[in-house]
């Protein structure tokens, strides 16, 4: 069995950083420690392609002897691996084989060459036997798609463990592999996808090398904000023991779903704007900053609008804490896009609601199937009869 990592794993943590130098919205001077941070890092490592990336990408001055002494060292390394790689073919078992073998992979990994990774971590696959081992080099190739974001690499990898499952696999590694798609379904916005799993995964979390249970909870809590309805989010959130211990350690997150859950729509919006900091500042929902504050503000126009046949804009306004002009231009988006089921009588500075009849439109859904069947059935009476 490999190692487990009981902390973030270095690379993600190093990928953070890479992503906070690259952000508007740091400090140059804190973008100046971050430089040091991420240097210290490269050379410990020995990440050669990444110190010439950074220096191209960021305009840092490329040191040519420290680049010249980075490839030396990798080279001696690399060596060395491959001698004993050699010498456990000639002289010892296929187990040791393949610990030396996965030794040039982790190697690999550690200097940041991804297609050499890959490839090692391939030929050390040739040589696994137990399903256990064969998953954690899944878990590697998880992690190494996560740093560099490739969303091909990480989704075939994922349906590649739900595969090696299926011929056994123990619960621990299950579950963590729901951790591992669940940040991947987050990264590529399928918000209600990462809340189920998620949120099935609360009280067995262990997969710390891809995040604190601090990050998990805030995760989970945001994207069920936006999937789950309000009966839903009270039993596997809002009352939720494990989340309850956690919630209260992040700025702003407890305000903002305990005043959802209450209706205090001001507050909610007040402990949003606080929130969106930290979700600006996070590598995998940067990318859905604008569509998540879109999302946020559907379920609560959606939620106030539910306890009403028809309110007065000032009312709402006021419910909301920002003015009549701002609200209405606001809805006409969302009234415009299909997410509110409402309309604005302007003159009057009214609001009223038009909810579909769910009973009408599935009666209307089954008439709609019965006559498409009636239509096939005499399309096939006339092939018979001829």
């Amino acid at each position: 069995m490999e190692e487990r990592v009981a902390t973030q794993d270095p690379k993600l943590v190093l990928a953070h950083k890479l992503f906070l130098l690259r952000s508007s919205d740091v400090e140059d001077i804190e973008k100046a420690s971050l430089k040091d941070e991420v240097m210290t890092i490269i050379k410990s490592d020995n990440m050669a392609g990444l110190y010439q990336s950074c220096s191209q990408e960021l305009g840092w001055e490329l040191d040519q002897t420290l680049l010249d002494s980075i490839n030396s060292s990798n080279a001696n390394e690399l060596k060395t691996l491959d001698d004993k790689i050699a010498d456990a073919e000639e002289n010892l078992g296929e187990s040791e084989v393949r610990e030396a073998l996965l030794a040039k992979a982790l190697f690999y990994i550690r200097i940041g060459d991804k297609e050499n990774s890959l490839e090692q971590l391939k030929v050390t696959e040739a040589k696994t036997v137990a399903v256990g081992q064969k998953m954690d080099l899944v878990f590697h190739t998880l992690r190494l798609g996560f740093f560099h974001l490739d969303f091909n690499l990480i989704s075939r990898n994922i349906d590649k463990a739900k595969s090696l499952f299926a011929d056994g696999g123990d619960w621990e590694r299950k579950n963590r592999l729901k951790v591992y798609e669940g940040l991947y379904c987050l990264a590529t916005r399928n918000f209600k996808q990462a809340a189920t799993l998620f949120l099935d995964s609360i009280s067995t979390f262990t997969t710390y090398e891809l995040f604190s249970y601090d990050i998990f909870i805030f995760y989970s809590v945001l994207t069920s904000i936006i999937s789950l309805d309000r009966v839903a989010l009270r039993q596997k959130v809002v009352d939720a023991p494990e989340i309850l211990s956690i919630i209260g350690k992040i700025n702003h997150l407890s305000d903002f779903l305990n005043a959802l859950y209450e209706c205090r729509y001001q507050t909610m919006f007040v402990a949003f704007a606080g929130l969106t900091e930290q979700i600006r500042l996070d590598r995998y929902l940067l990318p859905h900053f604008r569509f998540y504050m879109r999302e946020v503000r559907s379920v609560a126009y959606t939620q106030f609008l539910e306890s009403y046949k028809s309110v007065t804009m000032e009312a709402m306004a006021k419910a909301f804490g920002v003015s009549v002009n701002f609200l209405d231009l606001e809805l006409s988006r969302f009234i415009a896009a299909g997410s509110l089921n409402c309309k604005i009588d302007k003159v009057a500075g009214v609001l009223e609601t038009n909810r579909p009849d769910a009973k009408n439109a599935l009666y209307q859904s089954t008439i709609k199937q019965g006559d498409l069947l009636l239509n096939r059935i005499q399309k096939l009476s006339r092939v018979i009869d001829l």
